[in-house]
């Protein structure tokens, strides 16, 4: 079947719905008398829902593209577009020639008013900037996003499945870019959009996991990953042979450098992970030199060069340049006293916390509230003292 170019012929419903009769199978032909009835009466919501249970069944596939083209197309203008355009988008699988698949979406967009319906301009960009991306034409996929992006932003309370075509179009490209960072923001926006127990399949979760690690690891930005280690998608990498992939991540948050080293023989089974080892055993250390300042007490937090260098194994003279680091990607905040060789530290990233760091941290808390007993033994009796 081919999607036409030109302006879809008059309908002649009876002519339509005899056709369809005779050349689909009889579990189909319930749904074409329905089609007949409620176009008759103009009941254009009916219509549409029914559409929808028609395409959604295994045996109407092989003719979902014609009654599109030539049923759908006469009354398009008179049902919801966003509507439209996923019932567009569902048919537009069923085309596997590239340059009809794409001038049957193009041929939609050409159709839908943007001013009028701007959720479905964007769903349908995204669908064209998704199948620009199968085809291999990055330039066409970038400038489709960045078309959807421009309406997207203006708008509010957006309907999710628009959210999450451009979410997951956008982590697709940039995991083609191999740009690790945005990758990782555009999906996790786009797992905030979908249900992923009933919207992706076990294979798809997995994977998206896996990607989702890669890419935290990877990402020159990334040093919180608490918003991954929360998602529930973690979850697709137990009991399979990426479940170290989870172990190495929580280390990772933990700054833990005992842990990724005894992790690290199997970055093999990642080569990416092998070939950026360098890469990553400095972000082990930027996060080690997080957690040493975090589990630190405010007046503990001036450090010798000697003490981060034990706390990130690394040499002395290699300090001062992770310190640096770690300012410039503003994880902390401070600075470094050369000439007696100290980090004073103000300030460390917020970031979520392992069960043995939130026992760390309330066991400072017991100490602190402990010095305020303290300081109140102290000063009650000069209080009542001075009352009197």
């Amino acid at each position: 079947m081919t999607s036409t170019q030109t302006p879809a012929p008059k309908l002649v419903l009876d002519e339509f719905i005899g056709t369809a009769l005779s050349a689909t199978p009889a579990e189909l032909h319930p749904y074409f008398n329905d089609f007949r009835t409620l176009y008759t009466r103009k009941l254009w919501h009916q219509l549409t829902n029914k559409l929808f249970e028609f395409f959604d069944l295994p045996a109407a596939r092989p003719y979902r593209v014609d009654v599109f083209e030539q049923f759908v197309r006469d009354f398009e203008s008179k049902i919801n577009q966003l509507k439209l355009v996923e019932m567009g988008v569902k048919v537009s699988k069923d085309i596997d020639n590239p340059q009809t698949h794409l001038t049957f979406l193009t041929s939609l967009l050409s159709r839908v008013d943007t001013a009028a319906s701007p959720e479905a301009h964007v769903l349908l960009l995204a669908s064209i900037a998704h199948a620009k991306l199968l085809y291999g034409d990055l330039e066409g996929t970038k400038s489709d996003m960045d078309s959807a992006w421009a309406v997207l932003d203006k708008l509010d309370n957006v309907d999710s499945r628009v959210n999450a075509a451009y979410y997951g179009v956008a982590a697709d490209y940039y995991k083609a870019k191999a740009e690790y960072a945005p990758y990782y923001r555009h999906s996790l926006l786009y797992l905030a959009c979908v249900d992923p127990e009933k919207d992706l399949s076990e294979e798809e979760r997995l994977l998206r996991a896996h990607d989702l690690s890669i890419s935290a690891f990877l990402g020159d930005s990334i040093y919180n990953f608490g918003e991954l280690l929360m998602h529930p998608i973690l979850e697709a990498l137990n009991g399979t042979q990426h479940e170290w992939l989870s172990k190495l991540l929580f280390t990772f948050n933990e700054g833990n450098i005992g842990k990724f080293e005894a992790l690290a023989p199997l970055f093999p089974k990642e080569p990416i992970l092998q070939e950026n080892y360098a890469f990553l055993r400095q972000k082990i250390c930027l996060m080690a030199l997080i957690e040493s300042v975090f589990k630190r007490g405010a007046g503990e937090r001036s450090m010798s060069f000697r003490t981060v260098a034990e706390e990130t194994r690394l040499p002395v003279d290699e300090v001062e340049h992770l310190v640096m680091k770690a300012l410039s990607l503003k994880l902390i905040r401070g600075s470094l006293d050369q000439v007696d060789e100290k980090a004073h530290i103000t300030w460390v990233q917020p970031r979520v916390l392992s069960r043995e760091q939130i026992g760390g941290m309330a066991k400072r808390l017991e100490q602190w509230v402990e010095k305020l007993n303290g300081v109140e033994k102290r000063i009650a009796p000069e209080v009542l003292t001075t009352s009197a």
